[in-house]
């Protein structure tokens, strides 16, 4: 006898919810008895919909993946320059009220590294998406110097991220931003075109 199947927009909608409590109380806690009585719902109902509590893990972080990915994706109808792109993509990663979404990411990407086989559709797009986005923005770079550059981007983005996450000293963490900025629109070393 098979199960009930699984209705993928309620999944969405309770992903979303998991999404929010985990941001809200960090990975931490997100644990199936807590989070189903927050939810309203059982723990069997969790289990359910997503299986194991590593799968559920998984899926909050593709989730957040792909709203990042959306939300800083380069516009298709405008044309948008490497230094712009990274702006823009920093606006929206340092911004406050995204603070929980990207400790939850670092969170995950951790034990990811820690347990691979668990986490290896996070492990393979973690880096391989952001490199694809930040190297579609290449001008007339080839796509070898693209990767590389977007390599760079994606490495100093995050580590500078780390930093505001860990002091919380914006104005140290966006002039250093800024001054990886001016070198990517003076093509610093290992920037040229």
């Amino acid at each position: 006898m098979a199960g009930r199947p699984i209705n993928q927009q309620r999944r969405d909608e309770l992903l979303d919810a998991v999404v929010g409590y985990a941001v809200e109380h960090s990975f931490a806690e997100l644990t199936w008895r807590p989070l189903a009585t927050a939810l309203g719902v059982t723990p069997t109902t969790l289990v359910h919909r997503f299986g194991s509590k590593e799968q559920m893990i998984e899926a909050v972080q593709t989730r957040l993946r792909e709203r990042i990915l959306t939300e800083t994706a380069p516009p298709a109808d405008e044309e948008l320059d490497l230094p712009a792109y990274v702006r823009r993509v920093w606006d929206r990663v340092a911004d406050p009220v995204r603070a929980g979404e990207f400790r939850l990411f670092f969170a995950v990407y951790g034990q990811a590294l820690q347990a691979p086989e668990s986490f290896d559709d996070f492990l393979s797009h973690v880096i391989a998406d952001p490199v694809r986005a930040f190297a579609a923005v290449r001008g007339r770079q080839s796509v070898q110097q693209a990767t590389c550059q977007a390599t760079l981007v994606i490495a100093v983005l995050r580590g500078l991220l780390l930093d505001l996450l860990t002091t919380d000293d914006r104005d140290r963490v966006t002039g250093a931003l800024e001054a990886f900025v001016a070198g990517l629109e003076d093509g610093g070393p290992g920037l040229q075109a």
